[in-house]
């Protein structure tokens, strides 16, 4: 398993254990013939000695994240009961963009691999949280966004299944609106993104953009490596633009 680790392209931490690393076993397995979960015990123990001897938990390291992501896309694309190929190709492209093209193959092929076992989105969540930080949390829940909006739209079976991730992740309503309506284009979902209303004062639109702006400036996620920065950014850019928005609407 120590070639496994390079093989991802980064270091893997809390992820080689608990209910994500027995999918990272199972999907190894269907398709490294004589591979089983008991295999990942050795690389298991050793994380675990780490966080033992440190007295602290490890921190989420880059490969953390990226199995994060393929194990919640995994479960968003099958919310309306099947594998639609717009959405594999959806996270396809993104980890190409993100981990270039010998490192995106491999994910993607343990990705098929972890979509075909049933997995519990909650064991998983908990497993997360317990490891990552709000921002890196906030940062998954826009990605499965964008995967759910692959056809230009987010189904409601969709939409519910990553309603369920968020509260799971200890992310509060105010923050899941305010990312999903990055994927909408109604009239007020400017204000929804700034996670105000309508009738908020000038004053209370600008103290709201700061604010979101320090929720969701990339340097929050840089521990999670350059790879993730530019996800970061576009959510960040959404901020930018419903304040433009708003900014022009009210002639302030």
């Amino acid at each position: 398993m120590g070639n496994f680790t390079k093989w991802i392209g980064a270091g893997l931490g809390f992820t080689l254990g608990g209910p994500i690393g027995a999918a990272i076993g199972f999907a190894i397995g269907s398709f490294v013939d004589g591979f089983s979960e008991k295999d990942l015990v050795l690389e298991q123990s050793e994380y675990q000695e780490k966080e033992r001897t440190s007295n602290t938990k490890v921190n989420t390291q880059s490969g953390d994240f990226e199995i994060s992501l393929l194990v919640l896309a995994s479960i968003v694309i099958k919310a309306d009961g099947k594998i639609d190929q717009k959405e594999q190709d959806f996270v396809r492209q993104k980890f190409l963009e993100m981990y270039g093209k010998q490192r995106a193959n491999n994910a993607f092929k343990l990705f098929k691999g972890i979509a075909k076992k049933n997995i519990s989105s909650r064991q998983v969540c908990i497993q997360i949280r317990e490891h990552m930080s709000h921002a890196a949390r906030l940062q998954l829940l826009h990605f499965l966004f964008g995967i759910a909006h692959a056809y230009n739209f987010v189904t409601s079976k969709e939409v519910e299944e990553i309603k369920k991730i968020a509260g799971y992740l200890y992310i509060n309503q105010r923050d899941f609106e305010s990312i999903k309506a990055m994927f909408y284009d109604a009239s007020e979902n400017a204000y929804k993104i700034l996670e105000i209303t309508k009738t908020a004062t000038n004053d209370e639109v600008k103290k709201a953009y700061r604010k979101m702006v320090k929720k969701y400036h990339p340097d929050r996620v840089i521990d999670l490596g350059p790879e993730h920065i530019e996800g970061a950014k576009l959510k960040f850019q959404k901020v930018q633009s419903a304040y433009e928005k708003i900014k022009n609407e009210r002639a302030m």
